[in-house]
This record gives C-alpha cells, structure tokens and sequence, in this order.
C-alpha cells in the first residue's frame, strides 16, 4: 500500500509531467475556427483605468489589446444594478438580469423573504471542503443559455472550463455545461463541486497537492514604479480607506504558518490573480485545450482588482499599480499562450464584471456632490413614514438587490391599496440625498409606462420572479452603505457601467480603436460567430465589428 506521501508524490510528478509536456509540444496548424476562446474578466476593472495608465503598460500585456487588437471606447452593462454576479452572467449568454434571472449576487425571495444567493444549491457541496449554506456551488439559478452551452451541444468534445477566485465569478460563465473551478479560502486550493463530478482530475489533485498558495506567505507587494510615476493617484493611507492601505504590502504578515487568513489576505494583492492564471496553465495542459478541432473555451474571472478597489477605490495607489501588476501577468500568460497554442490558434477577449465609483469622499475633494446612503437608516425611515400613514408593522422587511422588500402579507391582510403605499415608499425614498429615481414593479412591467431617465436600465436589472417592489436608483456619486469608508458599483452610472471590451486573435480580429457605443451583450454573439455556432437562445446584443 502506498503512503499519503508516495501518492502525493506521484500527483505532484503527474502534474509536472503535464506542464512540461504542454511546453514542448509544437504549436498545432492553423484552424479557421479558433482552437481555443480564452475569456479574461478582470472583477471591477473600470474602462477609465485602462486608458488612464496607457503609458505605462509594457509591450504585450494591455498592449496586445490596445495595439494589435480591437477595442471599444465606450462599451457599456445596460443594466441597473452592476454588481458581479449579474455581470459574469451577462459575458457568454449575451443577456442582462431581465433574462437571466441573476439580478444580484443575493435577494430575497419575493414570497418568502428568505435569502437567495445566485449560485447557491443546496443540492451540492464543493469537493473536499465544507460547504456554508449560502455558497455557490451550481447555476441552478442561471435561466439563461451559454455560449459554453451552444457549443458544447454542438460538439461534445468541446470543453468549457471556467476558473475564478470567486465562485460566481467561475459557476456564471462555465453556464450549465461547463466545469467551474473556485479558489478555496478554507485550504488555499481550488476546487470544484459534486454538480460537475465526484472527484477532481488528477491535474487538479496534483495542482493542490503542491499547496501553491502557501508559497506566498511573506510575500510582499512593491510599487513597480518609483513614487513619483503614481503622482495622478491618490495616495497611501487616506482616511476613508480600509486597513492595509498603504504599499509595501506583507501578504500574511502577522502569520506564523499558512492558513484561511493568508488566503484570505491574498485577494488584497495581485497574487491570488498570478495563482488563478497558473491553474488556468495547469487546466490548459491538464485538459489539453485546444489541442483538437473541437474550440474549447476557457474563463479566467481574476478577483483581486474588485477587492483591492473596494478597500482602498481605484484612483488609489494601490489600484494604479494592481493594473500594471496585472499587465506584467497579462504579458506572461500571453507568451506561454503563445508557445502552446501558437499565435494564430486562439481568440481572446478581456472584459470586466462592472467599474467603480469614487469614493465619495475623493468626489467631495473635486467639488462634486457625493455621499453615503445607509440602508439600514432608510429602511428605518421608511417604516416609521408607513406606520404613521398605513398603522402598527413592519411595512418594508428589507433590501432585495437594491429593491425595497414589502410586506406582502401584512398589505394583503390590513386590505391596505398597494398603490398608495407604494407612493409613500416612494416619497420617502426620493426625499433621501442619495436617490434619484424610484420605480414601482408595475411601472417597470407595464410597457406603456412613461419613458424616464434610468427606467430602461432597472428594467433590464429586473426579473419579476426574483426581485423587489419598489426599485431604488442611487443619484450619482452616491453610495449605498452604512460603512464610513471605502467604496462600491452597483449603480447606472458611467463610472460603473463602462468597462473594457477588449478583443486579440489576428486571424479573427482586425485591430483598432472602435469608437461606436457597444454592449457587453455583444460578446456572446461576436464570439458565436467566430465558432461558427448560433448565438445563446436568450442572446439580446449583436456581432461587434471586429473582422479582418
């Protein structure tokens, strides 16, 4: 019988073997169709941040993009609520929430109140690791068809492997057919869950065995540039951050061992992303993507820029080099790519989940009108305004994806008019500093409803099933949160509906700036037509222009 430790040493050597053996192989011929699609979403990466930096990317990671590729000026979410779970559901079925059914990262179911998170299956538990009651573990709450979907029942030797730190982020884009892989907070590992198999591959095993996050105790993260190139950003140690603001950062550095808190601390840095791209090699070698005439598809969602943003905003210090930091990653991956696949055989896209806004404060700094919105105290406003007018309860039970959750029950019982209650919810609402619309479910259901600034966007954010009574639209530079210090996305706003649309692959994609508005819907179609598949069934954008 074998001892853990020679079983462990043959999952190590089998893993090696499989990126070694990945590296020698010679490019594969050319192929009208791409051999492999790699979709990168950088979580919270807004499109202001790309341009912003340009001239201190390096050669071939942005770059690649932004000098051989095609990219979009001013692409665009259409929906309401930008947060991550609706946008990593938008990339490859090319629908918003109104179709999809994600209309949050959590909700409250509308007949019960209980908490629904997007992801969550309680018919499933991640392999090898507890599973909490509200974690992700399947799509069963995606109501809408994958691109990965399409073609993998178009071919069923096409793979579709999706990796994240965030288990939305991995479970969204592989859609019902694909594989997810998540990192694990718990072990440092990835892993995926019983919905798509009984026990990991032996290259996943083997990957983990080797406890890669564990190197990373200590390990510090340095400005890549003197201090002076980070003059355009806001500096370290501002008051409205969150602790840890300041570069040099030690990852784990209270920390005598490996451990949760390292994983946890590795999402603040850019090495939770450098771990995330080498297991997506791993899964490239260990799955042999792209190596036959069946196009794979491949996801890597990187996590780190969206907490590093929320911590500290993205005009911090600490974003500014997060985005070089992912540059010199971009450029790394790209060449092994390069040598794998050859440069004529893969398609790549780089989106983002939603931007950023500024934190409030740093608004207020630049004379704008900014604030923070706490929904705890407005719920507590609107109760009170309800029981003055309506009597005894608890009219509003709660927030639901931005949506004010009514009490259903107790307006059908009191034989209350709904309608009236609702214009008080409404009133209370518009009254507050941080809003600047309110829109009721039958006004956003019903078609022959005025036009109205924002309407179209939370109507695209909105799916009867799921979501709230009434609709809250923050005002601009207004943030929803009872925290005093960092900052969020959620919102219709520019700053965090605009993110990069970003696409390189010489065979299929011409380069160029585009300046026309386009969608992240659009993906999914631009992408079917490279395959040569139909688009998603729910598919609401069109083909870019992005041809040779």
């Amino acid at each position: 019988m074998k001892t853990p430790g020679a079983r462990i040493a043959i999952l190590l050597a089998a893993f090696f073997a499989l990126v070694a053996t990945g590296c020698a192989t010679a490019p594969v011929a050319p192929s009208p169709k791409p051999k492999l699609v790699v979709l990168l979403v950088v979580d919270g990466l807004p499109q202001r941040q790309v341009v912003d930096y340009r001239d201190q990317l390096g050669p071939d990671g942005f770059n690649r993009f932004l000098q051989q590729g095609a990219w979009f000026a001013d692409a665009h979410y259409g929906h309401g609520f930008t947060v991550t779970a609706a946008g990593h559901a938008t990339m490859l079925t090319g629908a918003y929430p109104h179709r999809t059914g994600i209309i949050g990262n959590e909700w409250r179911d509308p007949a019960t109140g209980i908490a629904t998170y997007n992801t969550g299956d309680a018919a499933h538990a991640y392999l090898g690791h507890k599973t909490a009651k509200l974690d992700g573990t399947s799509p069963k709450n995606l109501l809408a068809e994958s691109l990965g979907d399409v073609l993998r029942a178009a071919d069923a030797r096409a793979k579709v492997i999706a990796i994240s730190g965030k288990d939305r982020g991995a479970i969204l884009p592989a859609g019902k057919a694909g594989t997810a892989y998540m990192f694990m907070k718990q072990t440092g590992h990835f892993a995926t869950s019983t919905y798509y198999m009984k026990e990991h591959p032996a290259w996943v095993s083997a990957f983990n065995a080797a406890k890669p996050a564990d190197k990373y105790l200590k390990a510090v993260w340095k400005p890549l540039l003197p201090e002076m190139a980070y003059a355009r950003s806001v500096p370290d140690a501002q008051p409205w951050f969150a602790r840890g603001g300041k570069l040099p950062r030690v990852m784990g550095e209270k920390l005598d061992e490996p451990g949760p808190l390292l994983y946890d601390d590795l999402y603040r840095g850019p090495f939770l992303d450098a771990l995330s791209l080498d297991f997506a090699r791993a899964a490239i070698a260990g799955e042999r993507l792209g190596e036959d005439d069946a196009t794979d598809i491949l996801s890597v969602s990187l996590s780190g820029h969206d907490y590093i943003n929320h911590a500290w905003g993205a005009e911090s210090r600490l974003s500014h080099d997060h985005v070089l930091q992912l540059d010199n990653l971009f450029a790394a991956f790209f060449r092994d790519l390069d040598k794998r696949l050859g440069r004529d055989n893969y398609l790549v896209v780089l989106t983002a989940d939603h931007g950023f806004m500024p934190a409030p404060e740093f608004s207020k700094s630049k004379g704008i009108d900014a604030g923070r919105q706490s929904g705890s105290q407005t719920l507590a406003k609107l109760n009170a305004a309800l029981k003055a007018k309506f009597g005894e309860g608890a009219w509003a039970l709660g927030w639901s994806a931005q949506a004010v959750h009514l009490n259903n029950a107790l307006i059908a019982e009191r034989r209350v008019d709904r309608g009236a209650l609702e214009d008080e919810v409404k009133r209370v609402l518009l009254a507050e500093p941080g809003f600047v619309a309110a829109f009721t479910r039958a006004q956003i259901l019903d078609p022959t409803t005025p036009a109205a600034p924002y309407l179209d966007a939370v109507r695209k954010a909105y799916y009867p099933g799921r979501s709230g009574d009434i609709q809250a639209v923050l005002r601009p530079h207004w943030m929803f949160t009872s925290s005093s210090s960092a900052t969020t996305h959620g919102s219709p706003h520019p700053y965090d509906t605009h993110v990069p649309i970003l696409l390189w692959g010489p065979r299929w994609v011409s380069p160029g700036r585009r300046e026309a508005r386009v969608e992240v819907t659009d993906i999914a179609p631009t992408l079917a037509k490279a395959l040569g598949v139909r688009p998603p069934s729910s598919a609401e954008g069109k083909p870019l222009p992005v041809g040779p």
